[in-house]
């Protein structure tokens, strides 16, 4: 296991803030009668610490899959499966899966297939809870489209939520992507929707746990 580049920043920032307030709780608390509120003030301080470092936590995964599997691109719970109106790319019918990611779950997020990235777009927008139905549409968000080697193509689109409030990804039109390389990553709770062929074998069901660079959510055709 590694942690994310993108945690960096922010875990030096919350353990200067934790170690802080740990300091002043030893001087204030720890030796008076209120000692029981100094041992409840460390395990706080304990669990913050713990929870701010697990977030950008990014397991080792040997990631396999066949040439025409569709990978889970994000740890979470599947939230939809359903047929929609893609309206931003494709304009036509497209089967929406849909991964909440609670804040306990990883949040970087990985290709899906492997291909050449066709279309990249980053909307300013809202922070509405992620399982919202009009977050797709409504938050802030990236929209990533990848041509797989037998034509067919898939969106898929990083949502923040209400918590959420910074996207960040790294590809860019014309890039040549693998499955299982990571392509972003979502600062605290939010959501990862895949667009799919109508024809594709579809893995997974809504309630699934999924794991990304694990489960094989389907198969293009």
């Amino acid at each position: 296991m590694k942690l994310h580049r993108e945690g960096y920043l922010i875990i030096i920032i919350a353990m200067i803030l934790l170690t802080t307030i740990q300091v002043g709780n030893f001087y204030l608390l720890q030796f008076t009668t209120w000692k029981w509120l100094f041992w409840l003030l460390t395990a706080g301080v304990l669990v913050m610490a713990y929870l701010v470092v697990q977030f950008f936590r990014v397991p080792n995964i040997i990631c396999q899959f066949g040439e025409n599997d569709i990978m889970c691109p994000a740890d979470g719970k599947v939230v939809v499966i359903e047929e929609v109106e893609e309206t931003e790319y494709f304009h036509d019918k497209r089967i929406q899966i849909s991964i909440f990611m609670s804040p306990l779950n990883v949040h970087a997020n990985f290709n899906p297939i492997s291909g050449i990235i066709k279309y990249v777009k980053y909307h300013k927008g809202l922070f509405l809870v992620a399982w919202h139905p009009k977050s797709s549409t409504d938050n802030e968000r990236s929209t990533v489209v990848t041509e797989h080697a037998n034509g067919k193509e898939i969106l898929f689109r990083q949502v923040a939520g209400a918590v959420a409030r910074r996207i960040c990804y790294y590809t860019q039109p014309n890039q040549k992507v693998t499955t299982g390389e990571e392509y972003g990553f979502i600062k605290f709770g939010s959501r990862i929707d895949l667009y799919l062929p109508l024809d594709s074998t579809i893995n997974v069901k809504i309630g699934d746990i999924v794991k990304g660079r694990i489960t094989k959510i389907g198969e293009l055709k």
